[in-house]
């Protein structure tokens, strides 16, 4: 997608403020359904496609290029950029950011602030995904099926299916190397 052409439309961007000024506001889904069924209207209106059992949480931003699948959500405060499918039963911690696109930093004789934008590259979430709290996802990644992305992660490259990823993407780590003993865990509170 070309970085030159707007993603907003009149209507969405209408739709969009009033969602700001309103539905954003509400209390989490958990507190008050009626504020879920308000946000996922506003989504409905804006999004190129979300389900109905799609959860849109207080304070997300979202676009017209914006794609939400089945038992998906938007976590409080999210933020997406730009064009992203979500698949299905995706779990979104607060504050996630999904980044479409970068500021053009490869010429050196202009400042940074000044070269516009690169061209959109979408983000891809498949079935089945946990997304930790403040995770940063950035532009053109592929979160495979089955993946938990620990909180505070910086996803800077694909996954592979089933793997837990954590930090600023040093590594995978295997689910089996981070499975606790439930009788240790909370040894420390009896």
């Amino acid at each position: 997608m070309d970085s030159n052409i707007s993603i907003w439309n009149r209507k969405s961007k209408v739709i969009f403020v009033l969602y700001l000024l309103t539905a954003s506001w509400l209390p989490e889904s958990r507190r008050m359904k009626c504020a879920a069924t308000l946000r996922y209207f506003f989504a409905k209106l804006v999004c190129k496609s979300i389900h109905p059992t799609a959860n849109i949480e207080r304070g997300s931003h979202f676009n017209p290029y914006v794609e939400v699948g089945e038992n998906s959500s938007l976590g409080v405060k999210c933020e997406i950029d730009g064009p992203a499918k979500i698949g299905k039963y995706v779990m979104m911690g607060p504050e996630t950011v999904i980044l479409t696109r970068n500021h053009r930093h490869d010429n050196v004789d202009i400042p940074i602030i000044l070269q516009g934008y690169e061209d959109y590259k979408p983000v891809i979430i498949e079935d089945d995904v946990w997304i930790g709290r403040r995770v940063t996802i950035l532009p053109g990644v592929t979160i495979a099926k089955g993946c938990i992305i620990a909180a505070g992660a910086v996803v800077t490259k694909n996954t592979s299916p089933f793997s837990t990823w954590g930090g600023y993407q040093r590594g995978k780590y295997p689910r089996e190397e981070l499975q606790v003993n439930s009788e240790n865990l909370f040894s420390v509170y009896s």
